[in-house]
């Protein structure tokens, strides 16, 4: 009887804690569907600013959750933007070079130094700037810092690595050709910006490759690798005063030397009328586009405006775009469009593929929609979703060391302030359709924009000369 009653007690406490649950969930259910908001949900904690007697500048954030430290530098003014003319890809040329043997390091050494420690070291150029990345576990950063200064301060480039990378390079723009979906992004590139800083080719191009010598890279590095040119950011799980002796002792030791100004990027070209671009590859089953247009520059007025735009149009799975061709239509597996900014401008980009004999379709789609979104706008109900999507999307891509890093790099690069993130979803959180569809009437082209793209040239020709005056290439022309 006493084990009869006690089981009736516990049943009785199931199921009251059971209702408990019950309700508990409901309520944190409950909690998930209310508007998502930025203000005291997020912020981007503030980094402590340091300058090395050499002018570097670095930006320090403690967090002790892991034993991790993750690094990233700026070196303004050597990236493929400042290249000389017809060297397209010397930039990013140079930063891979410099892993290629320091001091008293072969390449060999220097990756096996890294693989031994579980730690990553990476060089590369974009636009506007050099960039290094670091990660390690924090016992290793003064070693992997040893490194890497020693790759900044005193590379060998190496005759015999250079022949080897040059090589590489040359294989790897056949490959880019052999693959319209890669190709199509320079071929627009190149179209688009022309002479401008911004259409030198990355990567490089067969012509450029083949005339650049070890000596511009020597000269480049020369010219554009200066300390009182960079901006670091450290965060992790290291105090102040170790990180300050690891730093006087590595990158403090660099000197500054007498350099060339800085120069400041000409303004962005802006397309007057329709200029369309059919890259021929004869082979090709599927047709690539990119279509683009003059976008907003780095921290302009209206960026949470028109990045809400940007999402309902084309920057997200549900948008217009997305819908229309893949959704409801599938003619492709995905279509999108993007804002990219610089200091001097920026660019909006749309871009999908599908099969030659459906590109008509498509692109008519493309241009119907970008119509649409001028003439009739965005609704309230659209705008409260795509605002709530970057109020949620957006925060994670904040929450470790290295995004942290890399985003004070950002803030500090363009003078944005360490805030600029919090003011920026307190606007999204805020923003009205009216807003949106100001940005969509500013954005979103109607006659003026390029269109590039890569195809087989037979059965697509007609259908883009329906939509203006043709220029042909074929895709095994040498460049871009």
């Amino acid at each position: 009887m006493r084990i009869l009653k006690r089981t009736k007690i516990i049943r009785k406490k199931d199921k009251k804690f059971s209702l408990f649950r019950f309700w508990l969930l409901l309520f944190a259910f409950s909690l998930c569907l209310l508007p998502l908001r930025s203000e005291g949900a997020f912020k981007l904690p503030s980094p402590e600013r340091i300058r090395l007697a050499n002018g570097l500048t670095v930006f320090y954030l403690q967090n002790t959750e892991l034993p991790l430290v993750s690094f990233r530098l700026f070196i303004a003014g050597a990236g493929h933007a400042f290249e000389p003319a017809e060297l397209d890809g010397l930039a990013n040329f140079t930063a891979d070079m410099l892993l290629k043997g320091a001091r008293k390091m072969s390449a060999e050494e220097i990756a096996e130094a890294i693989d031994f420690m579980g730690a990553t070291l990476d060089f590369s150029a974009s636009e506007e700037y050099a960039l290094v990345s670091g990660e390690c576990l924090s016992e290793h950063l003064p070693r992997l810092l040893e490194i890497a200064s020693a790759c900044l301060i005193s590379p060998l480039f190496p005759e015999e690595e250079f022949k080897k990378e040059q090589a590489r390079r040359m294989d790897m723009v056949k490959a880019i050709k052999d693959n319209p979906g890669q190709a199509v992004r320079f071929y627009f590139q190149k179209a688009y910006f022309g002479s401008h800083p911004l259409g030198h080719i990355s990567v490089g191009t067969e012509i450029s490759l083949a005339k650049i010598k070890l000596e511009d890279i020597r000269n480049f590095y020369k010219q554009r690798y200066r300390p009182d040119q960079v901006l670091m950011a450290v965060v992790g799980d290291i105090k102040k005063e170790k990180l300050l002796e690891c730093l006087e002792a590595t990158l403090g030791q660099w000197k500054t030397t007498k350099g060339p100004r800085l120069e400041t990027l000409p303004p962005l070209p802006k397309p007057t009328g329709r200029k369309i671009i059919l890259v021929d590859k004869p082979d090709a089953t599927q047709a690539y586009f990119v279509l683009g247009s003059p976008g907003i520059k780095m921290g302009e007025e209206i960026s949470p405006a028109a990045n809400v735009m940007n999402t309902l149009w084309g920057g997200r799975f549900t948008s217009w775009l997305n819908t229309e061709l893949r959704i409801k239509r599938g003619l492709t597996y995905g279509a999108s469009s993007s804002l990219q900014s610089w200091k001097q401008g920026g660019l909006f980009r749309a871009s999908s593929y599908t099969r030659n004999d459906q590109l008509e379709e498509m692109l008519s789609i493309t241009l119907d929609l970008l119509k649409k979104g001028r003439r009739e706008g965005f609704s309230a109900e659209e705008v409260e979703s795509a605002r709530n999507y970057i109020l949620g999307q957006f925060p994670p891509t904040l929450e470790t060391n290295a995004s942290k890093a890399l985003a004070y790099l950002r803030l500090a690069f363009y003078g944005l302030g360490f805030d600029y993130y919090d003011r920026y979803l307190a606007r999204i959180e805020k923003i009205t359709p009216r807003e949106v569809n100001e940005a969509a009437l500013r954005l979103l082209p109607e006659k003026n924009f390029v269109l590039v793209v890569v195809g087989r040239a037979e059965e697509v020709r007609e259908v883009l000369k329906k939509l203006g005056p043709l220029e042909e290439k074929k895709i095994t022309d040498p460049g871009f």
